[in-house]
């Protein structure tokens, strides 16, 4: 079985082709990144177009949300095109969601190939929905995912024999809008647990972590009202990521009680997750929180809401504490809990270690997605 893989960024897609190579199944990797930043591939299996990724993500940079967003679709189809005309003989074709409509095409009516359409978040009508409400919420004006790629995103739903999706979360998406269960294959993603790993807590200090971009999706308002409010201990706060424009009003609100890191290197995080006592994952909409496995391999127990598919990692009350989505209250209380039982508290984060070593990292990740194209391939 030879498999082609489709991943315009790193995302998730790089660290399946590594997967994918390990078991002498890959072809070929196309992506839109330098091949340096791949590893665990050779280079002669890389195909890529870098230049391709620039106009959007310099536009995105200087804030011009509506040219990224313009380009960014445009990117989308041409990165397809380009796919498309690379395409060499296949038996699976695999892409991230809204990239490969073309090249799925193509490979079913050129190869006879499986096609995979891999899908992280939610199903991206819900997706938008969810997104637009939270905005509304907050009085920010919302720009709406371009039709374009809706459009694209529904017809490779239809076309694929296979969509994969990280989350009981997302694969109940699916199911609400009409895809059908047996279409599905729910896989979560891994972690590295030779770059994630427990290291040793520097200070006694109960911490609380943060990490990944500060926005509305990510629930920085209910992040902040849990931990920052006056009436909240003076516990210590751990913000890493990068800020957008929309959540800067909230972040100045509470100034004083949190500390803000920055962006950090992921080679860097499994240290500053260790000085941490817990993490909180706030997020309306997040297909597969990769930042709660990392925790969770740090040996931190993880508060999570239901819609960053905590659910399919550890078990409530166990490795880990999960809250209801937009309820600020609700994070509060969960992390208080640990914060007044430290004993809790660290046999959790044990526990945390332990399943995230269970699972197995990627190479567990690795093996579903081969386990579903087999089962798919055989119906």
């Amino acid at each position: 079985m030879r498999v082609g893989v489709s991943s315009f960024g790193r995302f998730w897609g790089f660290d399946l082709a590594g997967q994918l190579e390990r078991r002498g199944l890959l072809d070929q990797l196309y992506t839109a990144s330098p091949p340096r930043r791949v590893s665990g591939v050779p280079r002669r299996k890389v195909r890529a177009c870098p230049w391709m990724g620039i106009p959007p993500i310099a536009a995105g940079r200087l804030g011009l949300r509506g040219i990224e967003s313009r380009l960014g679709a445009r990117a989308v189809e041409a990165f397809d095109r380009w796919v498309a005309r690379r395409l060499g003989p296949t038996d699976v074709f695999h892409s991230l969601s809204s990239f490969g409509l073309q090249s799925h095409r193509f490979a079913k009516e050129r190869y006879g190939a499986l096609t995979v359409c891999d899908r992280g978040s939610s199903h991206i009508l819900s997706q938008d929905d969810l997104l637009a409400e939270e905005y509304a919420r907050w009085g920010v004006p919302y720009r709406r995912i371009p039709t374009r790629i809706r459009e694209r995103e529904l017809e490779e739903y239809s076309l694929c024999d296979l969509i994969t999706v990280p989350s009981t979360f997302v694969y109940r998406s699916f199911l609400e809008r009409g895809v059908a269960a047996g279409k599905l294959a729910t896989i979560p993603y891994g972690v590295d647990l030779e770059l994630f790993r427990p290291q040793r807590k520097e200070d006694s200090t109960f911490r609380v972590i943060s990490v990944g971009q500060l926005s509305l999706r990510k629930g920085v308002p209910y992040l902040l009202s849990a931990l920052c409010e006056e009436r909240t201990p003076r516990i210590e706060v751990w913000l890493v990521g990068s800020v957008l424009g929309e959540a800067k009003s909230f972040l100045a609100k509470y100034r004083g009680r949190y500390r803000y890191l920055g962006v950090v290197p992921r080679s860097q995080l499994s240290w500053y997750y260790s000085q941490a006592s817990v993490c909180v994952m706030a997020s309306v909409e997040d297909g597969f929180g990769l930042v709660q496995a990392q925790a969770m391999a740090c040996g931190l127990p993880v508060v999570a809401t239901n819609h960053t598919g905590a659910e399919d990692l550890f078990a409530d009350g166990v490795e880990g504490l999960i809250a209801p989505v937009r309820d600020p209250e609700a994070i509060r209380q969960r992390v208080l809990y640990l914060y007044e039982h430290p004993e809790v508290r660290e046999e959790m984060g044990r526990a945390a270690l332990r399943r995230v070593q269970a699972l197995g990292g990627w190479e567990s990740y690795g093996a579903g997605v081969v386990a579903a194209y087999r089962a798919a391939r055989g119906r």
